[in-house]
């Protein structure tokens, strides 16, 4: 009470205060007065129910009180009666003082408990040992201690119990704060209210004119009709249509200006050969461009608005986890100089994530970029350099063996062996440097095939002297197999445009690689013919080996590739196939094909344009090494050495 009292009269003074000093100020109007007016009718009325309030609630929580009293009353005479029923008359005050300091010890609202028998003598009071605490009780309630024998009762004392109002107390300033905050706050947004519709009413034109004025540099706003105002109000219409046209003219132009951007950065994303993925300061994907979307087999529906860790690759394991943390766990200024590199694997594609800070233009950690490289071309490069390397190595290894092993032979125990035996020796030594020249040759011309400055010099001429060469050359390989080799010619083929030095190694590669994969006693066909599609000249080599994987096929041509099983262990560099690729399609404008089933064997092939488009190869600059007269000699001499042509025939068809 003493509260609201204050509040009450802190309302008084302001009224006073503001009739007072106000008359020149803002409250100089009558109808300023009357508002002023209603709102101390208001308050004084709030006031008093909240004081009738205050004193009922006060009132009800003293009869709850002293019912709370009466209720610890009884049930202490209840507990007393069956804990002292059956203990002597000497004991009894020792377990009431037990039992009463428990509950005295745990209640701060018990001032003091009593036990009086029935002659009224005193059994125990707690006033012996909490004096202090006893002076303070305010409500004193008793009970009578009845022992009960069956349907009878017996009252052997009575229990008085004396609280000490700290509960109802903390409750009565409680709910008079309560209701004194309630009461201000609603006051306060009455008078709010009413202050802000009195402002309103008296100064809108005023008021409205000078935002107009404030936002006509560029906030939105709609035209309005001016004809028949005031004066005051024909001009903050006036105001307000030209503030209208600025905003519409800034609308059109902004909105196009970001459009533009954004139209700008979708474009350079959809260029980019990239995958690119964004993600904000919290890890959630922002943007993710469709390359992106197609390496990691997502839809944008799946990624955008997702937490980037959550990501799994092909074996189901969360990629990105560990290394945001480890981004996340490094300084950004590292990160910025050196981006996190890291592989994941999705759909048997290698991907180089490459995971660099985001800043906005002040500087400001805004998120992080990711960008993903498919490279999975580049490890298979790898992988197969390696190969290489090892093939090489090999291959160079075994006639270096073989020519140190003759060599040394002969040099130490020549004199011992009779001329054939020394021929013999000579015969295999000059077999291996044939063989080492051909692999040197080979790897020699795949770095000037490569090379862009190549250009050979194409003569037009028939197709067909170049086939029996190769042939005639491969006569010695063929019948160490015991490979029957036929030649197949279309009537009335045409002459085309080649360069016979590189189309001669191109059908030499192919049918060595027919001879060293078909088992013995079969034969290789030999055709040369018009295409069936396409003005061109075909040459195909047939072979009966045990043929090429489907899976395989697609790559036969590539560089450094070699199918590796149980039937293809024949050593090589891996670089033959590959140059008949580059020599016929980047030298010839013409294509290569291949056709093969496991078991039945396979078929390589060419095909030359007959009349090929003017190009820049047209005009030699840099010109291929021809294959010297020196090699043809080794080639005889070498047939020549061998011990007959048994098994081995050539035969030439026509169609």
């Amino acid at each position: 009470m003493e509260n609201i009292n204050k509040f009450a009269h802190y309302i008084i003074t302001w009224y006073n205060f503001i009739m007072i000093n106000g008359i020149n100020g803002l409250f100089k109007t009558t109808q300023n007065r009357l508002i002023v007016l209603g709102l101390l009718s208001t308050t004084i009325v709030m006031v008093c129910l909240t004081c009738f309030a205050v004193s009922k609630i006060h009132k009800n929580l003293d009869v709850g009180y002293k019912n709370f009293g009466q209720i610890i009353s009884k049930t202490l005479a209840i507990e007393s009666v069956e804990i002292t029923k059956d203990i002597p008359e000497l004991s009894k005050y020792d377990t009431l003082r037990s039992h009463s300091l428990s509950i005295l010890g745990s209640n701060d609202d018990i001032a003091f408990i009593e036990f009086k028998a029935q002659d009224g003598k005193t059994i125990y009071t707690s006033k012996e040992d909490y004096a202090n605490r006893a002076n303070h009780a305010k409500i004193v309630v008793s009970s009578p201690m009845q022992l009960k024998n069956g349907i009878e009762s017996k009252n052997v004392g009575s229990v008085i119990v004396g609280l000490s109002g700290t509960i109802i107390s903390a409750i009565t300033d409680t709910t008079t704060t309560s209701l004194i905050m309630v009461f201000a706050l609603t006051w306060g947004l009455i008078v709010l209210v009413m202050l802000a519709q009195t402002i309103l009413s008296t100064k809108e034109l005023k008021v409205l004119q000078d935002g107009v004025k404030k936002i006509s540099s560029g906030t939105f706003g709609v035209k309005v009709e001016s004809q028949g105002m005031t004066k005051e109000v024909k001009q903050l219409f006036d105001a307000f249509n030209d503030m209208s046209t600025k905003l519409h003219q800034f609308e059109e132009q902004n909105i196009g200006q970001l459009t533009l951007e954004k139209n700008k950065l979708e474009a350079v994303l959809a260029c980019i050969a990239n995958g690119v993925v964004v993600c904000d300061n919290y890890d959630n994907v922002i943007l993710v461009n469709e390359h992106a979307q197609q390496l990691l087999d997502v839809k944008p529906s799946e990624i955008l608005k997702t937490k980037i860790q959550q990501y799994c690759d092909t074996n189901g394991e969360l990629c990105f986890k560990d290394r945001i943390e480890q981004f996340k766990d490094t300084p950004l200024d590292v990160m910025e100089q050196r981006p996190l590199a890291f592989n994941i694997e999705v759909n048997q594609r290698v991907i180089k994530a490459v995971m660099s800070p985001m800043f906005s233009v002040n500087r400001d950690y805004v998120g992080y970029i990711i960008v993903l490289i498919d490279v999975t071309k580049e490890m298979e490069m790898d992988n197969l350099r390696s190969h290489f390397i090892s093939n090489v190595s090999h291959e160079l290894r075994t006639p270096v063996t073989v020519l140190r092993s003759y060599i040394d032979t002969l040099y130490n125990y020549g004199n011992d062996f009779d001329f054939n035996t020394q021929k013999e020796f000579i015969g295999v030594m000059n077999q291996e440097i044939i063989r080492l020249n051909r692999m040197v040759n080979d790897i020699l011309d795949f770095s000037r095939y490569e090379s862009q400055n190549v250009k050979l010099e194409k003569t037009k001429q028939d197709i067909m002297p170049v086939i029996e060469d190769v042939v005639d050359e491969m006569k010695v390989l063929a019948a160490e197999h015991h490979l029957t080799i036929s030649v197949m010619k279309e009537p009335d083929l045409p002459e085309i445009p080649f360069n016979k030095d590189s189309i001669r190694r191109v059908i030499a590669n192919i049918v060595s690689n027919a001879i060293k994969y078909s088992p013995d006693g079969k034969r290789i066909k030999i055709r040369a013919e018009r295409a069936r599609v396409g003005d061109y000249v075909e040459v195909s080599v047939e072979d009966q080996g045990q043929g090429i994987a489907p899976e395989y096929l697609d790559k036969v041509f590539d560089r450094f590739f070699r199918v590796e099983n149980n039937t293809h262990t024949i050593k090589g560099t891996g670089l033959g196939l590959h140059l008949v690729k580059i020599s016929v399609e980047k030298h010839h404008q013409g294509q290569v094909f291949v056709q093969s089933k496991v078991g039945e064997g396979s078929t390589f092939g060419f095909r030359l344009p007959i009349n090929p488009p003017k190009t820049e190869d047209d005009e030699p600059q840099d010109e291929m090494p021809k294959k010297t007269e020196d090699e043809v000699q080794e080639v005889q001499d070498l047939a020549s050495s061998s011990n007959g042509n048994d098994g081995w025939e050539i035969s030439f068809e026509k169609r």
